[in-house]
């Protein structure tokens, strides 16, 4: 991302140089957007995520030219100002798709951090619960079979043969 950035901010000072100042010309004869960015989400164990796709916008059938900026630079800067249009959309599928991978990222963290303490409640509260419920009915009934055996030699013995 960082080397993108980078050429494209240096191919906006090459068109600078050669073309002077064309940000005004670009704000007037802006009027659509050329990218759309969508969102889609993809279901990832479980776990919901959204995702971002950019969409190249074609400009309306009116407004042709314009859109497009063909006529941006004609005068001199021309093969500049087109190189910088394109690397500047380069930039704008790369921040997307940067984006859409951060969300998913935090969101997975997230969802990681959430699970752990479910793990670390069960390993910590839940099981040593029911490990003391176990060895306690384990005690009963051990004691309930002691007696049982105390009683039936006590039968036994008061019983005349």
């Amino acid at each position: 991302m960082g080397r993108i950035m980078q050429l494209a901010a240096f191919s906006l000072a090459e068109v600078s140089y050669s073309a002077g100042d064309i940000s005004y010309q670009i704000q007037e004869a802006a009027r659509e957007a050329t990218f759309q960015v969508q969102t889609r989400s993809e279901n990832v164990s479980g776990v919901v995520i959204p995702g971002f796709e950019v969409k190249r916008v074609k400009p309306s059938d009116g407004d042709k030219g314009s859109g497009d900026f063909n006529l941006t630079g004609l005068g001199r800067g021309g093969q500049q100002v087109q190189k910088a249009r394109e690397t500047y959309a380069k930039a704008v599928e790369t921040l997307v798709e940067l984006a859409s991978l951060q969300t998913a990222f935090v969101i997975l963290d997230e969802v990681i951090r959430m699970t752990n303490r479910r793990v670390n409640a069960l390993e910590h509260v839940v099981i040593p619960k029911l490990d003391n419920t176990v060895s306690y009915i384990i005690s009963e009934l051990d004691e309930m079979e002691r007696e049982d055996f105390i009683r039936l030699k006590k039968v036994r013995r008061s019983r005349p043969d």
